[in-house]
């Protein structure tokens, strides 16, 4: 497969750790363009990619003819933009998380990725985390009956607004809920599909915040309740995940490990283990499944970000259907508007 020249529009966190080391992993990819103006971010580049030219002009990204992919990582609130002028300019493109501020926007930018013949997709990457990945292999197995309830947690710890950083600002598409419940929604709409009802509760709760950093999202699904919760303010983390079914329960603590082993410079082939969870953090397993008792730990799948790409690249190259559609992205959003409808509404919002 011929490489695909691939330009990264943003080199903080998200650029820097959840896309350049994940792209440079993978054959299928060379990263051809960074563009930043922060000189800290620029030398980081030039060292760690130095065969990438470091650009300050997103036009002499767009005008570059060689390069086939966009990757946007920049505030939310510049996606729509930023994507916009690059599907115009025939390239694919893949957007971080949140795909959008709003429906229509996303709308509009998978309207005009069809009429472009490009691919847009959006970076849910937390769908190869290893816990997820686990819990997808257990609902699709029915070893816990019917689900019944499911819980998800993304908290933190800082009880202070950063000052500086955008994402506690109130610029638009800021705040706890489009950043870490992005995730969350994507992985429950891709267990259990499009809910009939959206309830939520968001909060201010440290002191001076702008936007909001609590959010409790209830997604209804028939008899089926899903919890999607994320907090500031937790400073000892509960189960990441609590699942019920009819005949047993799976809870599961602890973090995929690749967020920090990326954090601390890591790439993944680097390590052939790369994405093993340490047994610790295993989830615990009770049920009865065809006549059988089991309760015992289960062994977490291996995570691993690099398919996301793997498939893009197969998308790109006609070989693979994108796994990230801009459809399931742009439902993601609607999700999170809706959690905020509710809130000013106090009320359960039903899903259209």
């Amino acid at each position: 497969m011929k490489r695909i020249n691939v330009a990264i529009v943003g080199f903080g966190l998200g650029g820097k750790v959840f896309h350049a080391p994940i792209l440079s992993s993978l054959e299928e990819f060379s990263i051809t363009k960074i563009m930043t103006s922060n000189p800290q971010h620029t030398a980081f580049a030039q060292v760690h990619y130095p065969n990438a030219e470091v650009v300050t002009s997103y036009d002499s990204i767009l005008e570059d003819q060689n390069i086939e992919l966009v990757v946007i990582a920049t505030p939310n609130h510049l996606h729509f933009s930023l994507a916009s002028d690059a599907l115009k300019h025939h390239k694919h493109v893949i957007v971080e998380k949140p795909f959008t501020v709003t429906t229509d926007e996303a709308d509009q930018l998978i309207a005009l990725a069809k009429q472009q013949e490009r691919i847009i997709t959006v970076n849910h990457n937390r769908r190869w985390d290893s816990d997820f990945l686990t819990i997808q292999k257990l609902v699709k197995s029915e070893v816990l009956g019917e689900i019944m309830e499911y819980e998800a947690h993304f908290d933190r710890f800082r009880n202070y607004v950063k000052e500086g950083a955008w994402k506690e600002t109130t610029v638009s598409g800021s705040g706890i809920l489009y950043d870490l419940g992005s995730h969350l929604i994507d992985q429950a709409l891709s267990l259990f599909g499009l809910p009939k009802s959206v309830y939520a509760d968001l909060r201010m709760q440290r002191e001076h915040s702008p936007v909001v950093d609590n959010f409790e999202v209830i997604l209804s699904y028939n008899d089926k309740k899903v919890t999607l919760k994320a907090g500031m303010l937790v400073r000892e983390t509960g189960p990441r995940y609590s699942i019920y079914g009819r005949e047993g329960t799976f809870i599961k603590s602890g973090m995929d490990v690749q967020e920090e082993l990326l954090g601390k410079g890591k790439k993944p082939n680097d390590d052939a283990n790369w994405g093993t969870e340490p047994i610790e953090n295993w989830g615990t397993l009770n049920t009865t499944f065809k006549g059988l008792h089991f309760k015992g730990s289960i062994e977490s799948e291996k995570g691993d970000y690099r398919k996301l790409y793997k498939n893009l690249a197969g998308a790109i190259r006609g070989t693979e259907e994108i796994a990230v559609s801009g459809e399931q992205a742009r439902n993601v959003i609607s999700i999170i508007e809706l959690a905020y409808l509710s809130h000013q509404e106090q009320r359960v919002i039903s899903f259209e």
